[in-house]
């Protein structure tokens, strides 16, 4: 049986130097490691392009299901993942669920893991 992650705040954007800067510490590794393993899904890096690339900046649960091809609870549960992780915002409206991407959250994790230049 896989150990498993312990649970932490990850509503923030990560903040830590880049990997490259120095050997990182448990916590920096830790919190890193629970917003790559959010990402760490083919259907979850659809819903992030699709998110990203939306002209109105945010989707229903039904369209993104629709889009992704699989269930709608299937899709909250994809999201409901990322949203722990900081990467996407939900707003009930209704009966439905709209979703946005959180573009600081990823640029502030591709800075912890890329080199500038």
């Amino acid at each position: 049986m896989p150990k498993a992650l312990p649970v932490i705040d990850l509503s923030a954007p990560v903040c830590c130097a880049p990997v490259s800067a120095a050997p990182l510490d448990d916590a920096a590794a830790l919190e890193i490691a629970l917003r790559l393993k959010a990402l760490a899904d083919p259907v979850r890096l659809r819903l992030m392009s699709i998110l990203l690339t939306s002209d109105q900046g945010q989707m229903c649960t039904c369209d993104l299901a629709s889009a992704v091809g699989v269930a709608e609870s299937t899709t909250s549960h994809h999201l409901g993942q990322l949203r722990k992780a900081g990467m996407v915002s939900s707003r009930r409206q209704g009966m439905n669920v709209y979703h946005a991407a959180n573009a600081e959250a990823l640029d502030a994790l591709r800075s912890t893991l890329v080199t500038c230049c």
